[in-house]
């Protein structure tokens, strides 16, 4: 799966930008507030009037304190997945709860410092598991490859029923990274500029999609 990240889009033509990614998975969404992180970017009356334009199910990341407050409202605005920061929830297995009970899928994301092992019970309430490989603020940040022992630990406890979540993987994925991420078994790779500043952005979310593929079809089990 490919989630075109509009953090690297036009803002001022965000309707446009969507439908420049026709085939893509996923629209992942970043909401920053200034801060959890040093960024401010959208909040949820630009995702309700994005939700009304496309058709791409939104992955909406939220990079902000408090979300056991905000995050309801993602969900409740139609968004297919709503990820909240292990290291800002301040109940994660009820705010996991409350997503899903609002319409959405639950997903957690933990920055690259952030070890998963104190988390991986708390993951059994979740749909997604985000693996941060830039520190979450800006776009345009070197792949940290350190992080994928965290897809690994992941990837091993999915494929032996252990938990059930989508591993997704953020951060400098372009066509330089993506495979060494797929080799470590992200099922779900999210990408800024290496869409959005290609000539095609579609043809580039195909592009990225069957580099992965070739990868996961050689290198190990399909997902």
């Amino acid at each position: 799966m490919i989630a075109p990240s509009i953090l690297s889009a036009d803002f001022a033509r965000l309707a446009d930008e969507a439908a420049a990614v026709e085939g893509a998975d996923w629209l992942h969404v970043d909401v920053m507030d200034n801060h959890f992180v040093p960024n401010l970017t959208i909040g949820l009356p630009v995702v309700e009037a994005l939700r009304r334009h496309t058709p791409i199910p939104l992955d909406c990341h939220l990079m902000i304190e408090d979300p056991d407050r905000w995050a309801i409202g993602y969900a409740e605005a139609g968004a297919h997945n709503v990820t909240v920061h292990v290291e800002a929830a301040a109940d994660p297995v009820k705010l996991a709860a409350n997503i899903r009970a609002a319409g959405a899928k639950a997903g957690l994301s933990v920055k690259p410092n952030t070890p998963l092992e104190p988390y991986l019970e708390i993951l059994r309430h979740y749909d997604t598991l985000l693996v941060m490989s830039v520190e979450p603020g800006f776009g345009g940040q070197g792949f940290i490859a350190e992080v994928l022992d965290k897809v690994r630990i992941a990837r091993r406890l999915v494929d032996t029923g252990q938990l059930t979540v989508l591993v997704e993987i953020d951060g400098g994925i372009n066509s330089d990274t993506i495979e060494a991420a797929a080799e470590a078994g992200v099922d779900c790779f999210v990408a800024g500029s290496a869409v959005y500043s290609a000539d095609d952005p579609a043809r580039a979310v195909a592009a990225l999609r069957a580099q992965a593929g070739r990868v996961t079809a050689h290198g190990g089990k399909a997902r």
